[in-house]
């Protein structure tokens, strides 16, 4: 058999004859470096699956059972199992992170990883950076080669979260990544194909924005696939006591207060209030309350709610109809 068929076998390299020593010596430590090299990746690998599974089985679960909720979820299971670009909408505070990650749990690249990036957080300088990574060089801290949010989702999925925030002139760049499922590295040439589940999240009207001029239509189009819309909670009636309750356990374990209720007259009163930051609103309220109570029962003035400006309140309403 020939050196090259060997190689192809697996093997680590060959050493004619007559060989010299210096030569045989540098290719057996070569040899043990790349075994060590491979048992290290392995390793890793492993580590990532593990810790890629308790980060699954950490994650919240989606708490409801509105007509509205579950009709998102209805979706939300069909959708999972295709390829098809998503596009989450609804107000602040309603859960499109947590709907991002059901989606991604459900869908045939579960064991892969989901990466977030939050495009209100990104600036202008550093985007293509950051989801396209560079080179070595490429800019003045540039000391080392760095894979972008688009390379490290390969195989995966990539949450792009307040997608409505980026600029006309960035959505040009993001809109060419997609499209053509290439990126190319700052300071490089060369095209790298990365293989991505889509996701993209706003609480911003896109259809109206688009019409205005400072969001590209074509973009628009290429992550709305599916729309799932995600309802307000005040629209959720009983799911906001089923919430609370799920907040009250949590922050009641975490403080060391076991055994806190909410009794008859406070719940009436999260009933009542409108809740316009949703459930993130909801999850302060309750973990505030829990920190300041003296009684194992918490009643209507442990709940300190803000005033409602109801024509603002309104007119976020319309952004979203």
């Amino acid at each position: 058999m020939c050196s090259s068929d060997l190689l192809k076998q697996g093997a680590t390299d060959f050493i004619p004859k007559p060989w010299e020593n210096s030569k045989l010596l540098a290719t057996i430590q070569s040899a043990i470096e790349l075994n060590f090299s491979k048992r290290e990746v392995g390793q890793l690998r492993q580590k990532e699956k593990i810790l890629m599974r308790e980060l699954q089985g950490e994650q919240k679960s989606v708490i409801g059972s509105a007509p509205k909720l579950v009709q998102v979820m209805n979706m939300v299971r069909k959708v999972a199992k295709t390829e098809a670009n998503i596009l989450i909408t609804g107000e602040n505070g309603t859960g499109k992170d947590l709907i991002a990650r059901e989606i991604h749990r459900l869908s045939a690249r579960s064991n892969e990883i989901m990466v977030s990036v939050d495009m209100g957080a990104v600036s202008e300088t550093l985007f293509e950076s950051e989801l396209f990574g560079h080179v070595k060089g490429a800019f003045t801290d540039a000391r080392e080669n760095r894979a972008g949010k688009f390379e490290t989702a390969s195989k995966g999925t990539l949450f792009l979260d307040e997608i409505g925030n980026l600029s006309v002139h960035l959505q040009a760049k993001l809109l060419a990544a997609i499209q053509n499922r290439k990126i190319t590295r700052i300071g490089s040439d060369l095209p790298v194909a990365v293989d991505i589940r889509l996701i993209c999240a706003t609480n911003k009207n896109l259809l109206l924005m688009v019409e205005e001029g400072v969001f590209r239509e074509d973009l628009l189009y290429r992550i709305n696939t599916i729309q799932i819309e995600l309802p307000p909670l005040r629209e959720r009636g009983d799911d906001i006591l089923a919430l609370a309750d799920f907040f009250l356990k949590k922050y009641a374990a975490k403080y060391e207060k076991y055994g806190l209720k909410i009794n008859g007259t406070a719940q009436e009163k999260l009933l009542r209030y409108q809740w316009p930051g949703n459930i993130r609103e909801l999850q302060h309220t309750i973990e505030k309350a829990v920190i300041l109570s003296d009684s194992s029962v918490l009643k209507p003035d442990d709940f300190f709610l803000r005033p409602v400006n109801f024509a603002r309140f309104n007119e976020i309403g319309r952004a979203h109809v």
